[in-house]
């Protein structure tokens, strides 16, 4: 599967070939919706958190004794009945326990997804980007002649820009524009990914990628 290489004119300077191992996999649509389904439970935190009996501060005296008074038998002022004792069944802070997944399972999900991007046609290389004038029009102008010479990035309502490190230039240029998504191989994800409409590679991406 090919795909073509631009400057930063805009235009093709040759076609490169992907690497099958990650652009030709077997697509598996249940493993990339357990692996952005981690991904997501990962990232969530429970907020919400109260104190059990044994957290209260206080006396652990015995409130009254146990028999003798005619009243109902207790412990301590800390039981979660009485005012300013611990609290029974509320959140612990514990809500969202982490997910795991095997660097195995999660590199085959990213394979699958990279594969229907190259099914799509909708992936290209971009060379010297980290040569690009750290301006938000540079990138602007770019952009524009790229969607004129792939009619599936034109089409895109959202789409990547994958290095390998990001130059200040790079977060510069690109940052302002809410449609373009700065990634970096180092942490490519199925989420972000799937996201996407269109991938963008440097060359220095697409070899860390095989790496």
């Amino acid at each position: 599967m090919k795909t073509s290489l631009y400057n930063l004119s805009g235009k093709v300077i040759k076609e490169i070939t992907l690497p099958k191992a990650i652009f030709d996999a077997k697509v598996n649509d249940q493993l990339i919706a357990q692996s952005i389904r981690v991904y997501l439970n990962n990232q969530r935190s429970a907020h919400a958190k109260v104190k059990h009996r044994g957290e209260v501060a206080g006396t652990t005296k015995k409130m009254y004794a146990q028999k003798g008074t005619g009243r109902a038998r207790h412990s301590t002022a800390k039981a979660p009945q009485f005012v300013g004792g611990g609290s029974a069944h509320a959140p612990t802070g514990k809500q969202f326990p982490k997910l795991k997944m095997s660097q195995k399972l999660r590199q085959a999900a990213l394979r699958s997804l990279l594969t229907k991007f190259a099914k799509n046609k909708a992936i290209i290389l971009i060379d010297k980007i980290s040569t690009i004038e750290a301006k938000t029009k540079a990138a602007v102008k770019l952009i524009a002649e790229l969607k004129k010479a792939e009619s599936s990035l034109a089409k895109s309502r959202r789409f990547a820009i994958i290095t390998s490190r990001q130059p200040k230039n790079v977060k510069k240029a690109f940052g302002n524009l809410p449609e373009v998504s700065l990634l970096s191989t180092n942490s490519l994800n199925s989420y972000e990914l799937s996201r996407q409409s269109f991938l963008i590679f440097t060359p220095a991406a697409l070899k860390q990628l095989q790496k």
